[in-house]
């Protein structure tokens, strides 16, 4: 629909209008808007209109679709005596009426003509009849005098001409256009910020703001016009929600109305001029309101090719439409609002599909699929209403109120009459037979369920199932009904909806009581029964129908009925935990083992269970039976869910807790180690980790059966219990509501593993079956061999002095009687020590002692045992000593059979210490075997020796080093070294008196300059060497050390000197000097001087050396021979006149170290000598310590090769 812009002209060539109103609007023009706004490119159409005064609008007349943006004047006029005799006249007349009516925008056109050129000679040229019209007329305004030359031909002339006439005439219908919307929209605002004044109403700002937005209209600015609308609907809503709130406004009474009408929203029709009408009287109704409203929104977005969004909009338009009248009280006939959503419904629909095609639909029917359901919800509602959903034929009153509803229809409008599918006939056909209902809300319904379908929302297509139960419940059809109750079910239970399960259960339950399926009507019973979301009075009345079948006695064998029916346990009770006693869960042959059971009784009442059985899974298993109990051990208390002490919590989210919650969950990965243990010494060979249930893991999910969801497939058949099958029994338990305990005793009977596997318990003709337990429960009962081992007390053996070791006998299945002995073969390199107080102890509950009796001879150790009953630890100990071997122990050579050496994979020598091992056999007889136990202990010789032999001349010295290497602390007295073949001519002189100690301890600390923190190449850094006795020297000592006296006060003469091999360091000023120390304990002499670092980065301390300085005529420590030299002499260090000058001698360099017998010597002075302290008397802190050294800040440039 179209409004073009109004323009009145005056004396208007008729010959022109076809031509002006087609060219018009054949370019657009940039639209240029205040406050900011966008521009956009328009098209501009005109209405030309002849000249009236009574089309001038009036004082406060507004109104844009009759205003005139435009007046324009024609005149062909080329006499000037006629424009001076009437042309003028009319003109000054036509601008007095505009003025007077307050239009500013003109224009005045001048047709020239060639034709009367040449009929007028006499007339002057064209330019002097403008430039009057221009002078009277335009003196301001030049532009609005416009010269139009020959319009009607075809020249080039004329052409530019007319050109430029209809860009001028677009400009000022713009400029005119732009200038007037202003003002309205000012007066429209003004208008709505008068809306808290009294008398205000809503639908006269209702009509001027959509006369706005039927200009963008018009202007085919749809996104504009369709704000206007938006901000209508925005502003009715808040009014309405204030409304609700105790606001409200006066002009809202009219829209409280009942609601007389209700015949759907008409979208056929670009303007419902019917309902625009009644909004413009003020005489419509909320729902005459919202329609006409939505209905020019609806417009507007299909013509934005939007038309998914209608559907959005159009459902919360039908929602907010019935909050509203709930808001605002309006009566309403029942029923008519339901008919009014179901027409609107469907009429959005059909308008949907007039504007896309079928692919489009399709494709986008997430869109629509809101809008199928809510009609097929209001059909729904509609039918219970009217009686068309039950079994019994509608009655009098339901047909009264079907006509009723149908006459709000009204008639049917004239766009829908020829149509057979159209919504009016739809509703009349659906409530006009039960029939025609079934037809019409099944067709409904389906469609909705295959378009959830099929954009994957299968939760909504479940819940329209679910409504279709509801529906063929009502209609005494549960077979059909059943269906989709269990796949809701199943949807629910998988996503853990629980009122809704809880729901969907009780019509379940109902159903399945029609159709006679007796075991699936009780499994539902126990889950409801159980379910804490019912009533107290729910409850019971679930549980006592349980009761009463399992009281019933069972029905004669013809008939289609089982004797007793299993139900799942999971309904019925929760396994909370179950504890072993021993807590071990490993037991021997025979022995008490106790399980208490802990169970949550779901019931609301006492159940008396007849018998509570386990069945057993019992595997015997090879291999050694004390690795299956340490496996078992971790199963029973450290497992996944074990808490310790052999406790095993159930978990509350597996199928053993919920009451059907968790049916549809997989189990859990049930993983456990594997080991495989040597027949003959119990040695691990190989391990690995088993899966326990990948039984339950790899089956097929969608097809196999549940106890926990009633139909989901067969029912456990009924637990038959055998009384000779391995089982937990408890008989005759009344179980209380809540938490329960229960007590069973294994069987222990047979050596292997027991694993529980399902638990039944039996309540008359029901039982309650849990067919798997998680997590896997299991104890074991083994039957051992008596094993002997001997296990040292400390953690090495050491060869050379007695070691106790402790024999343990672990008697098995063995009794060990009276007269049973263990007998030991001796070996000369292994005597076996014992005293005749020697005790065993035998371990069981009850700790006990009991003396040995021990034989030996010279090939036998007799060792006499106790009694000791089975399955008990048998404990003693004895000393033995390995002989340290005399020469040094060599493993024997194997060779294999092709020559090669074999290789032994395990060491003879401790890796952590380096001792050598020595491997003894024992032999053992032992009572309850008739072969011999071969037992290897390994005993550590704890030294190494070793001896080299020195030469001084004629005399041989022998060093021998003996060395600890073993983590005991030995003490060694009175070394003797001997002779295997005695010499008369060699005598052994021990060299021994010499006890070495350390002496003096040296330190030095290096210091920065003052006013630095750290030192600096260059810079001269401080150097202070503190020397400080230790300790007083022995008597030997002081022999070697020259010491003298003065004024009371022993000292002894040191020579130090500072050195640096590495040259990282200059030493300024004396590096060497003789100090005297005191011989006290304690006494410290500090040497200072200056060093400078030659490089940066972290620099090892110098070298100090110290020095025995002894006088020329001091005897040395060792003398030397005159026929020989030692191998390593004592070297001197001479200057000439330290002892005279004290400490102010300085060594520069090295070159002052000479030896004895050196030139120096030769020339007979008396020199003095130094001579180094032994290994061990000097103790040096500042060895390997390091200094922090920056470089010098230079600022100067510094030259770079690059090559």
């Amino acid at each position: 629909m179209q409004w073009p812009l109004q323009i009145i002209y005056f004396s208007l060539f008729t010959s022109l209008y076809t031509s002006l109103a087609q060219q018009l609007p054949r370019e657009s023009m940039e639209w240029r808007r205040s406050y900011g706004r966008a521009p956009k490119m328009i098209h501009l159409e005109a209405n030309f209109v002849q000249f009236k005064e009574e089309l001038l609008p009036k004082d406060g007349n507004r109104a844009l679709l009759t205003f005139p943006f435009l007046h324009i004047y024609w005149t062909d006029c080329c006499d000037t005596e006629m424009y001076k005799a009437s042309v003028k006249d009319d003109m000054l007349r036509w601008q007095s009426t505009l003025r007077l009516h307050g239009s500013v925008d003109w224009l005045i056109v001048v047709v020239e003509s060639e034709a009367k050129k040449k009929n007028k000679t006499n007339i002057l040229p064209r330019t002097s009849i403008v430039d009057k019209i221009r002078n009277d007329f335009c003196n301001k305004q030049s532009d609005r005098c416009v010269v139009l030359s020959d319009p009607l031909k075809e020249s080039s002339r004329s052409q530019d001409s007319w050109s430029a006439f209809l860009t001028k005439l677009r400009t000022l219908l713009l400029m005119s256009f732009t200038k007037n919307l202003g003002r309205f929209e000012d007066d429209m605002r003004t208008l709505r910020e008068k809306r808290t004044e009294p008398g205000w109403s809503f639908c006269d700002y209702f009509m001027v703001q959509e006369e706005l937005a039927f200009v963008f209209e018009m202007l085919q600015q749809f996104e504009d016009a369709l704000v206007q609308y938006d901000e209508l609907d925005a502003l009715f809503t808040q009014y309405v929600l204030n409304f609700g709130a105790g606001d409200g406004a006066n002009w809202l009474g009219s829209f409280c109305a009942p609601v007389k009408r209700w015949s759907g929203l008409l979208l056929r029709r670009p303007i419902d001029m019917e309902k625009r009408e009644l909004i413009q009287r003020g005489e419509a109704s909320l729902l005459d309101l919202r329609s006409y409203l939505f209905s020019r929104q609806c417009t507007l977005l299909i013509f934005l090719q939007r038309p998914w969004e209608v559907t959005q909009r159009a459902l919360e338009l039908l929602h907010n439409c019935v909050q509203e009248l709930r808001l605002l009280e309006v009566y309403v006939v029942q029923g008519a609002l339901d008919c009014w959503v179901f027409l609107s419904c469907l009429e959005v629909l059909h308008r949907i599909e007039g504007c896309c095609d079928r692919a489009q639909l399709e494709a986008n029917c997430s869109h629509t699929v809101g809008l199928w359901t809510y009609a097929t919800e209001k059909l729904k509602s509609l039918g219970y209403l009217c009686g068309l959903v039950a079994e019994k034929v509608p009655t009098s009153e339901d047909l009264n109120r079907t006509v009723d509803l149908l006459a709000g229809l009204g008639e049917e409008r004239p766009e829908t009459v020829n149509s057979l599918q159209s919504p009016y006939k739809k509703l009349n056909e659906a409530l006009s037979s039960v029939e025609a209902f079934e037809k019409h809300y099944l067709e409904l319904s389906h469609a909705a369920m295959e378009m959830y379908r099929a954009i994957g929302r299968m939760r909504s297509a479940r819940l329209i199932g679910k409504s279709l139960a509801e529906f063929y419940m009502k209609k005494g059809d549960p077979e059909r009904a059943e269906g989709f109750l269990d796949d809701s079910l199943r949807s629910y239970v998988a996503e853990g909806w629980r009122l809704q399960v809880t729901h969907t259960r009780k019509q379940m339950a109902e159903c399945q009581k029609l159709l006679q399926q007796t075991e699936d009507y009780l499994q539902t019973s126990a889950l409801l029964a159980g379910d804490a979301n019912l009533t107290e009075e729910e409850r019971k009345h679930f549980c006592q129908e349980i009761l009463t079948f399992a009281s019933q006695p069972p029905a004669p064998s013809g008939e289609h009925t089982h004797t007793t029916v299993a139900l799942s346990m999971a309904a019925f009770a929760q396994l909370r935990q179950m504890q072993f006693s021993p807590p071990g869960a490993v037991v021997h042959v025979g022995a008490a083992l106790q399980l208490e059971l802990r169970v949550r009784c779901l019931m609301p009442v006492a159940m008396q269970v007849e018998q509570l059985a386990a069945t057993l899974h019992f595997s015997l298993e090879q291999g050694g039976a004390r690795g299956r109990a340490g496996s078992a051990q971790r199963r029973a208390g450290h497992g996944p869910q074990g808490q310790g002490d052999g406790v095993v919590m159930f978990p509350q989210g597996s199928p053993l807790a919920g009451a059907g919650m968790g049916a549809s969950l997989p189990p859990a990965l049930e993983l456990y180690e594997m080991q495989d243990r040597s027949p003959s010494d119990s040695s691990l060979t190989s391990t690995g980790v088993v899966c326990k249930n990948m039984h339950l893991l790899l089956r097929r999910h969608d097809s196999s059966a549940s106890l926990d969801t009633p139909t989901a497939g067969a029912l456990p058949a009924a637990v038959a219990v055998d009384d000779g099958a391995q089982m937990l029994r408890a008989r005759d338990i009344t179980l209380q509501p809540g938490d329960n305990s229960i007590l069973f005793t294994a069987p222990t009977g047979e050596p292997g593993s027991y694993t529980l596997r399902q638990l039944c318990g039996s309540v008359g003709r029901v039982q309650f079956v849990q067919s798997h337990i998680y997590p896997v429960v299991q104890y074991e009962v083994y039957s051992q061999e008596p094993q002997l081992t001997i296990e040292p007390l400390s953690d090495n053996l050491l060869a050379g002095i007695p070691q106790k070791v402790t024999f343990t006998i672990a008697t098995g299945h063995y009794s060990v009687k009276k007269g049973d002995a263990l007998q030991l073969s001796n070996t000369d390199s292994m005597p076996i020590l014992h005293s005749s107080c020697c005790s065993a102890t035998v371990l069981s509950k009850r700790m006990g002692e009991s003396a040995l009796s021990i034989q030996s001879s010279e090939k036998v150790t007799s060792i006499s045992l106790p009694p000791t009953p089975p399955y008990h630890t048998l404990e003693f100990q004895l000393e033995v000593l390995c002989h340290i071997p005399p020469t040094p122990f060599k493993p024997d050579i194997e060779r294999l059979t092709n020559g090669e050496v074999r290789h032994r994979p395990k060491s003879h020598s401790h890796v952590d210490s380096g001792m050598i091992n020595i491997d003894q056999k024992v032999s053992i007889d032992c009572p309850w075997s008739i072969y011999s136990t071969l037992i290897a202990l390994t005993f550590y010789v704890p030294f190494k020796a070793k001896h080299s032999i020195l030469s001084a001349g004629k005399r041989k010295y022998i060093q021998v080093c003996l060395q600890n290497v073993s983590d005991t602390n030995f003490h060694l007295a009175d070394p003797v070294l001997t002779e295997r073949q005695p010499t008369v001519s060699m005598e052994l002189l021990s060299l021994n008196v010499k006890t070495q100690q350390t002496l003096y301890s040296l330190k030095a600390e290096i210091s920065p300059p003052s006013g630095d923190q750290h030192c600096r190449t260059g810079a001269l850094c401080g150097l202070e060497v503190s020397i400080t006795r230790q300790a007083e020297p022995s008597e030997t000592e002081g022999e070697e050390e020259e010491s003298t006296e003065i004024e009371g006060l022993r000292t002894t003469k040191l020579m130090y000197e500072v050195v640096d091999n590495s040259s990282n360091w200059a030493v300024c000023g004396k590096s060497s000097g003789v100090v005297s120390m005191p011989v006290a304990a304690s006494a410290t002499h500090r040497v200072q001087m200056e060093v400078m670092p030659l490089f940066a980065g972290h620099l090892p301390f110098p070298n100090i050396k110290v020095f025995k300085y002894l006088p020329h005529n001091a005897v040395p420590a060792i003398q030397p021979d005159t026929d020989s030299c030692l191998e390593n002499d004592t070297i001197s260090l001479l200057d000439k006149g330290l002892d005279d000058q004290g400490d102010t001698a300085s060594i520069r360099s090295r070159g002052s170290v000479h030896s004895v017998g050196s030139g120096e010597q030769q020339r007979g002075l008396p020199m003095p000598r130094l001579e180094p302290f032994s290994p061990g008397q000097v103790f040096y802190w500042s060895q390997g310590r390091q200094v922090l050294v920056l470089p010098v800040t230079d600022d100067h440039v510094m030259e770079v090769n690059v090559t």
